[in-house]
């Protein structure tokens, strides 16, 4: 009852009134053989939940035209999961609808940072692949809030594992032999192809310097293009038991998909991973290195600080939020793989995870 009857509210009093409903359903039951006892509980249970629904409506009537927020959008699995999780409780358990915008990162900080509802929360705040960004709007301006909860993300380059066996192929480096690159050569120009990224990520612009200093492109060249041409082009040469070599990170679902592996790399040090951000040196490519390891990387969510005054039952909710690699990566699994609808996966994932869900709405 409680959780309908509030679907449309936006309000910290709705909250409120969905944890004093609790608060008085668990306290009703425990009123046992007192028939007076329990006649006086459940009359004051009807006058507090009307007065505290009446409460609410009039709230609503302030806040209805504030009531709508636009999540960033990414259309790999795993950023499609996440969205949809987090847009299904904001739209019925906080009644705010829940819009979703594609764009690239810089678009997404820029529109954030305005505050005008652009775009209102990103989900996939990759650190420190965006640390410039994070640096010029949450230190800097102070314009984007960052949630304090991360979980660990990794990253690197993978090949299928029967490709590896077939081939002894453990290390980065060994993507360079001859008799490696001739297999992972799909247009016949005497050139492997090994995928880097997306065009505009800034993990391609890092992938783009490690393939030049662990000395790959003598016999094989770069691939950019998006991420869902990247796992097409995978899921072929699988299907073929063909060479193919690229770009992975967790949590996705290719792992269980495809049976990759990651390539072995030297252990991350500062020293050896310095890539410079094309925005501050137009001679980057020159003054980057990355001849080890990417660094250790974890996912945040960030939001508009305007949406703490505009929307504070969900930045509250944003800022609640606790993921982690596993979980993320089997949802990329469920609609990357099995190819279920988002929306789908997230409602059962949160009938399934009730108390979890309440905890991050602070019930």
């Amino acid at each position: 009852m409680s959780y309908f009857v509030f679907k449309c509210l936006n309000t910290n009093i709705a909250a409120l009134t969905l944890g004093l409903i609790k608060l008085l359903e668990v306290a009703a039951n425990y009123i046992n053989g007192n028939k007076n006892g329990r006649k006086k509980m459940n009359k004051l249970f009807k006058s507090i939940t009307s007065s505290l629904a009446l409460g609410s409506l009039l709230a609503l009537g302030q806040a209805a035209s504030a009531d709508k927020i636009t999540l960033t959008e990414f259309k790999y699995a795993s950023a499609q999961a996440s969205i949809h999780v987090v847009k299904e409780i904001i739209e019925t358990r906080l009644g705010v609808e829940v819009d979703k915008k594609p764009g690239n990162n810089a678009v997404f900080y820029a529109g954030m940072a305005k505050g005008d509802g652009d775009f209102d929360a990103h989900l996939e705040g990759w650190y420190p692949n965006q640390i410039a960004l994070v640096d010029e709007y949450v230190r800097g301006t102070k314009e984007i809030s960052m949630s304090e909860h991360s979980y660990g993300a990794t990253s690197g380059f993978c090949v299928p594992r029967y490709f590896a066996e077939a081939n002894n192929i453990k290390h980065i480096t060994d993507l360079s032999r001859p008799e490696v690159a001739a297999q992972l050569d799909s247009d016949g120009d005497g050139m492997g192809e090994i995928w880097v990224g997306k065009p505009g990520w800034l993990a391609t612009n890092e992938n783009h310097v490690k393939a030049r200093d662990y000395g790959l492109l003598a016999l094989n060249t770069e691939t950019r293009h998006d991420a869902a041409v990247h796992f097409a082009n995978l899921a072929a040469a699988v299907k073929q038991k063909k060479g193919y070599a690229g770009y992975c990170w967790a949590p996705d679902g290719v792992w269980k998909m495809y049976d990759v592996v990651q390539l072995e790399e030297p252990p991350y040090d500062a020293s050896c991973n310095k890539v410079i951000n094309q925005k501050n040196d137009p001679d980057w490519f020159e003054n980057s290195v990355a001849s080890c390891a990417s660094a250790p990387k974890s996912v945040y969510i960030l939001w508009s600080k305007t949406l703490e005054d505009r929307l504070p039952i969900v930045a509250s909710l944003l800022g609640n939020i606790t993921l982690d690699t596993e979980t993320v990566s089997n949802w990329a699994y469920e609609v990357g793989s099995l190819k279920r609808p988002a929306a789908e996966v997230a409602a059962e994932w949160i009938a399934a995870n009730e108390d979890r869900v309440n905890g991050w709405l602070g019930m």
